[in-house]
């Protein structure tokens, strides 16, 4: 399959960015990475590429300055003809999650995508928390968030489940689809265009995999079901892969997450809960702690019904862990580490 890289997104923009930098390098794509080591389509084809020393010094004390799927980079040909990634142009949007452990840190799991889409499956049933920190994530990131409800075809009334979850996504449109029978595949693939990055964001068993088939139309990624005794899926993409479309256009799979830590990002998680945003602006102190404060509107729309129970909570649990981890990345560098004193 030829692939331009105008129709994997290179740009004017893009170009005239190359331009201004002088440089005799030539740009490409980021497919995936493997230990290092960046699989890039260029306009020659695929290349693989180990990362130059300024990228690896750019990248000291913040792993997220690496080259990942879906960045736009600059190649350098050496006279032994090895290839290095020598620069990370700048990237349009980023996803980025928290890692896990104590000295936690931000992971990049795609870049410069159009739209990102939460992928949730129907069966065994929607986790609905799940829905609404994927979303959190991605409204940070800069995308254009989607929800993709799949595996429709073991569902009595898709478009049902469909308007339940539109509710804990305002604004956003759920898509119900079918990779199996190909029903609703035709608004995901206008996502795809010439140019355009779809990205897919969910837990193992969702799906995402057979999208991506669905899509391309043949089958490029691996693909198992779920395991019938918890309903869970097995780890059947364990890389992120840019995956070109014939006409035009790529989409991006990532490995199923079972935990996405938020790293920081208060404005995500407003416009994922845009309906308790626009609530909180109706309170009588503009510093309500939404508790026990006279005239608070999110209190009055718990106690009236309007506003569940659960999602406020869930609300207040991904909102506390911003705070802390905010807290923690701005005293973090105040921090003085002094050698031990022998015993």
């Amino acid at each position: 399959m030829d692939i331009t890289l105008t129709a994997l997104g290179w740009d004017n923009d893009r170009a005239a960015h190359l331009s201004r930098i002088h440089t005799d390098h030539r740009p490409g794509r980021v497919a995936r990475v493997d230990r290092g080591v960046c699989t890039v389509l260029t306009s020659d084809g695929p290349v693989r590429a180990s990362c130059g020393g300024a990228v690896l010094a750019a990248a000291v004390g913040d792993a997220t300055r690496l080259p990942g799927a879906g960045d736009w980079v600059l190649l350098g040909t050496w006279p032994d003809a090895r290839v290095t990634v020598e620069a990370v142009l700048p990237r349009r949007t980023a996803l980025i999650r928290r890692t896990a452990g104590k000295d936690a840190s931000g992971q990049l799991l795609a870049a410069n995508l159009d739209t990102a889409a939460v992928v949730e499956p129907v069966h065994p049933e929607p986790n609905a928390a799940r829905i609404e920190r994927l979303l959190s994530l991605v409204h940070e990131s800069g995308a254009r968030p989607l929800v993709v409800l799949t595996k429709t075809d073991l569902a009595a009334d898709p478009a049902a489940v469909a308007r339940q979850l539109a509710a804990l996504a305002p604004g956003v449109p759920v898509l119900p689809v079918s990779a199996e029978t190909g029903t609703g595949l035709d608004p995901l693939r206008a996502e795809v265009a010439p140019g355009r990055t779809l990205g897919l964001l969910g837990p193992s068993g969702a799906g995402k995999s057979s999208l991506v088939n669905a899509l391309v139309g043949a089958v490029v990624m691996p693909t198992q079901s779920i395991r019938r005794v918890d309903g869970k899926g097995r780890h059947t993409t364990t890389w992120r892969a840019l995956v070109p479309l014939p006409g035009g256009g790529a989409v991006l799979d990532t490995p199923g997450v079972r935990a996405v830590g938020l790293l920081d990002g208060e404005s995500g998680l407003d416009r994922a809960f845009g309906d308790i945003a626009d609530l909180a602006t109706d309170c009588r102190y503009g510093d309500c702690g939404h508790e026990a404060e006279p005239g608070c509107a999110v209190q009055a729309a718990l106690a009236s019904g309007d506003l569940s129970t659960r999602r406020w909570q869930s609300w207040r649990r991904l909102h506390r862990e911003l705070t802390h981890e905010t807290h923690r990345h701005t005293t973090r560098p105040t921090r003085t580490r002094h050698p031990r004193h022998p015993r």
